[in-house]
């Protein structure tokens, strides 16, 4: 791949995450950089009204503050028996500094009852690049599926071990991390980042 950026920080210090966006993009030749090899990385407040206004808010404070290119990641899971719910609150969807299972009981209480048929879901991904300069770019990726009624599998991490890909009939957390990453939301999000960097010049 010929682009002209070398190096880019992850502005997310979510270690589940980074791990799945450096085995998706270690064929780009692109150094990902992340939190722990900066003095003074930025705290950015998650305070936007959308993935989309999280993820340019992350990647334009991080790369402005450290001057080099930076992509920054929100998804978020959204329940349409819920309304769209967790959406941007996934992660503090039981309270903030909610554990995972915290996060997983409440989605299932809430959903206690609700038929297969109607436990429909997506997992969105949007993903920000931005220039030290205050150039924003954003990508998106989504992977529909269906709220199981426990959770199943021990892989992954998040809502995984309760999102089920209907094709599959399996979770997230019961698929191999390879499998996961040729279909979930990050995966297609990461896949149209890649197209985007291959464009810029």
């Amino acid at each position: 791949m010929n682009n002209p950026i070398k190096q880019l920080v992850l502005a997310t210090r979510n270690r589940d995450k980074i791990r799945e966006i450096r085995s998706i993009l270690k064929q780009t030749g692109i150094r990902l950089c992340c939190a722990e090899e900066f003095e003074g990385f930025p705290e950015v407040e998650e305070d936007g009204t959308s993935l989309e206004e999280n993820a340019a808010k992350k990647a334009s404070q991080v790369a402005q503050s450290l001057g080099l290119f930076a992509i920054a990641d929100d998804s978020g899971l959204e329940v349409d028996w819920l309304g769209g719910a967790p959406g941007i609150f996934s992660a503090r969807f039981a309270g903030q500094g909610a554990t995972y299972e915290q996060n997983n009981r409440k989605l299932l209480r809430l959903l206690r009852g609700v038929p297969a048929e109607r436990r429909t879901a997506r997992f969105r991904c949007v993903i920000a690049l931005a220039s030290p300069q205050g150039r924003i770019w954003t990508v998106e990726g989504k992977c529909e599926g269906l709220i199981a009624e426990k959770p199943r599998g021990n892989r992954g991490f998040g809502y995984d071990p309760v999102f089920v890909v209907p094709s599959l009939g399996k979770t997230f957390a019961e698929l191999h991390p390879t499998e996961k990453n040729r279909i979930s939301h990050r995966a297609k999000a990461l896949q149209e980042l890649k197209k985007l960097l291959a464009k810029l010049d």
